[in-house]
Formats: C-alpha cells, sequence, structure tokens
C-alpha cells in the first residue's frame, strides 16, 4: 500500500526535505509539499539587498516541477496540523491526510508583540529587514538619511539568523560611506543578548564587539526593548533606560506561526526535537528549521538558521523513509555548520563550528577576508539555480 509523506513549508528546509524524499521512497509513495505561495526569497540575501547590491527580484526561489520532479505541489494556508487525525487543514487546498510528516514553517513576524513597533513603522520613522520588501524600503531610508543617528535594535530573542543585526549595522556604515566615517551618521546595536551570537561563545561575542568598535559602531547589550514612541523617535527598555534614534532598523520579534502551534507540542509554540533526528514526541511526525526547539548540551537553542534547516531536510527524509519501513540510512544531524558575517568593502568573516559538542558549542570565528565573501556568494548562485529550474 502506497503511503504519503507531506511536507508543510517551502523554505530551504522544506524544499530540501521534499526532494530527498523523492530520492529515498519508493515512486508508489505520494509525496505531498505544501506552500501559501511557492514564491520566496533567499533569508542570507536579504543583508545585500538591505545594502542595494541585490533587487527582490534577483533573490526570489520560485519553485517549479521541473525543481522537484515527482513531489506534487499544492498551494495553500497550512491553518492547522491535527495530529491525532494525522490530517493537515490548508484552507481552500482542503484537508490532506499523512502518513508521515514534516514541519517546516519556519518562523513567523509578530510586529505586534512590541508596543509602538507598528506605528513606528507606519510612520517611516523605523523599517526592518527580515523582508525582502523591507529590506529595499530600509536601504532607501538610510540613502535619505545626511544625518543623526541610526539604531539597530534586536526587540526579542529568539530570531532568525543570530549574526544578522551586526552584519547589518556593518553594512549600513559601507552603505553611508562619508555620512559615517565623517560622524554625521553614527549606528548603534542594541541588543537583549549580553554579547553577539551568545549561543557562539563569548569568545566569538567578544571578537564581534572588537571589530564594531574598530568600526565605530556602538555596542549595547542587555538592553530589553519595552517599547518604541515612534513621535519622540525613542525606544524605551526594561531597565528604565531610554534612548533616541533618528531612524530605527530592527530586528522584529519573532513567533511560531498559528499551525506550529495548533501541534501543541510545546509549551512555547516552538516544536521541540530530537537533536539528531529531528523527530518530534508524535509519532511520524518530524520538525526542521526555524519552527523548533532544538536544545544544545548546554540547553541553549540551536540558532534559526537556513544551512541548518538544509542538513536537518535531508536527516528528517532518511529518518522518515526507516520509520516508514524502508532501509534507508540512518543519517543523524551533527550540529556542525557556519555562517558568514558580512563587514562590507566585499569581506566577510565566517563563523564555523559543531554546535552539538559537549559542553557548550565549540566555534571559532575566522578573520575576514574576500574569499568568505565569495563563499558566501556562491552558496547564493547554489541555491537559486538549484530551485529556480525551469522546463
Amino acid at each position: 500500500m502506497s503511503k504519503t509523506v507531506a511536507v508543510l513549508g517551502a523554505g530551504v528546509g522544506g524544499l530540501t526535505a521534499a526532494a530527498e524524499l523523492r530520492n529515498v521512497l519508493p515512486a508508489q509513495d505520494r509525496i505531498v509539499l505544501i506552500d501559501r505561495s511557492f514564491t520566496g526569497h533567499l533569508g542570507l540575501s536579504l543583508l545585500w539587498v538591505l545594502r542595494g547590491w541585490r533587487t527582490p527580484d534577483q533573490v526570489a526561489v520560485r519553485p517549479t516541477p521541473a525543481a522537484l520532479p515527482g513531489v506534487e505541489m499544492v498551494t495553500g494556508q497550512v491553518e492547522r496540523i491535527e495530529l491525532a487525525a494525522r490530517t493537515v487543514d490548508c484552507g481552500d487546498a482542503g484537508t490532506i491526510g499523512y502518513d508521515a510528516l514534516v514541519v517546516a514553517l519556519g518562523a513567523s513576524l509578530d510586529i505586534a508583540r512590541l508596543p509602538g513597533l507598528s506605528d513606528a513603522l507606519d510612520a517611516g520613522v523605523a523599517g526592518q529587514f527580515y523582508t525582502v520588501d523591507g529590506a529595499a524600503a530600509l536601504h532607501h531610508k538610510v540613502e535619505a538619511l545626511d544625518s543623526g543617528r541610526v539604531a539597530v535594535l534586536v526587540a526579542t530573542v529568539p530570531f532568525r539568523c543570530p549574526a544578522a543585526p551586526f552584519e547589518a549595522a556593518f553594512l549600513l556604515t559601507d552603505q553611508l560611506g562619508r555620512k559615517f566615517t565623517t560622524g554625521a551618521v553614527t549606528v548603534d546595536v542594541f541588543t537583549p543578548d549580553p554579547l553577539p551570537m551568545p549561543v557562539a561563545g563569548p569568545a566569538v561575542g567578544n571578537a564581534l564587539v572588537e571589530m564594531m568598535g574598530a568600526k565605530g559602531i556602538g555596542f549595547h547589550g542587555g538592553k530589553s526593548a519595552t517599547g518604541i514612541d515612534p513621535k519622540a523617535r525613542t525606544i524605551e527598555f526594561g531597565d528604565g533606560t531610554g534612548e533616541v534614534f533618528d531612524l530605527l532598523a530592527v530586528v522584529p520579534p519573532h513567533a511560531p506561526g498559528t499551525a506550529v502551534v495548533s501541534t501543541g507540542l510545546g509549551p512555547n509554540g516552538w516544536i521541540p526535537v530530537d537533536p539528531a533526528t529531528l523527530a518530534t514526541t508524535a509519532p511520524g511526525v518530524f520538525a526542521i528549521g526555524d519552527a523548533t526547539a532544538l536544545a544544545l548540551p548546554n540547553g541553549k537553542p540551536l540558532p534559526k538558521a537556513a544551512i541548518f534547516a538544509e542538513v536537518e531536510g535531508k536527516v528528517a527524509a532518511h529518518q522518515i523513509a526507516r520509520y516508514l519501513g524502508y532501509d534507508a540510512a540512518d543519517t543523524r544531524f551533527t550540529g556542525e555548520g557556519a555562517c558568514y558575517v558580512e563587514l562590507g568593502d566585499g569581506l566577510a568573516a565566517k563563523g564555523e563550528g559543531n554546535f552539538l559538542t559537549p559542553p557548550a558549542p565549540q566555534v571559532s570565528l575566522r578573520d575576514p577576508s574576500a574569499a568568505y565573501h565569495d563563499e558566501k556568494q556562491q552558496q547564493e548562485r547554489d541555491w537559486l539555480a538549484r530551485w529556480n529550474i525551469r522546463a
């Protein structure tokens, strides 16, 4: 009897899982990939859109059946996951039953969670770079700024791509050019964490603080925002202090989507998974990417990053094949990964290591070079070529 595997979400993780499932499952088994639009953008390229080095169309991902032969693509909004019935409610696209499931629905932006942020965005005194349109719009706001202070704010944790706010600060100074070097415009970063990328360890965090200081970027750790006053252009913090800005570049609060929360698998909405197999506590249900809460040996969560989602997609596919009774490789997630920190002027640093090493992640930050910037560009080219295949 044929089986059905449903994959929810056509981001990097979901696309990888669907393609790998087709490779390892028999032809008679049905693989259904469900996404609300099958039109997305590479997250790793958003900062280049912010800098003005890419247009939104250049980093678009529009997978078609030619890119995913043998995978049934269903356009629909995933509204609810019924674990007991083993069904997915896809709104107008109907209900789809499954024998095994991959949840790859990512993380949503929860603008309303920070009081005043929505009004600041609507008033044009703030911008965000976590959507392609937002990144493009913020680029133009920065271009129009002749003097004042740019505040890069991490609203809450966790958030996608832990390096992104600090990369944004470097690239904003690069874009500002003489406006920044002459002091006409200043750039400061505010984050609730004590150091940048705390899960990578204090050595990496302190190195990034030193790099920002050498560039003239102010770093302010341990600053948890409680509200934005768009008229006064101030950020209010939980310690009772406030900071003024002329332009706010914000990492909005992130939250698990409604369908992810509907599983009831995690107390905070994020789905806990086995670190090695990506299995959830529900039989036949695996979760990958930004929707998960993958606990590291030190108790901290694995960073939300596409590079991990891609590897997790392959692991989940193999583990599902085994769950369904097929002879498949017992592939495990090892925790190895790397990310790039763009600094502008064609340079990037590279953080790499193993995040599952006990008792804490072993991660190093490699010195900036043009080679690392080129590596990231090659990664972008590879992903775009893989998913944008046309018949």
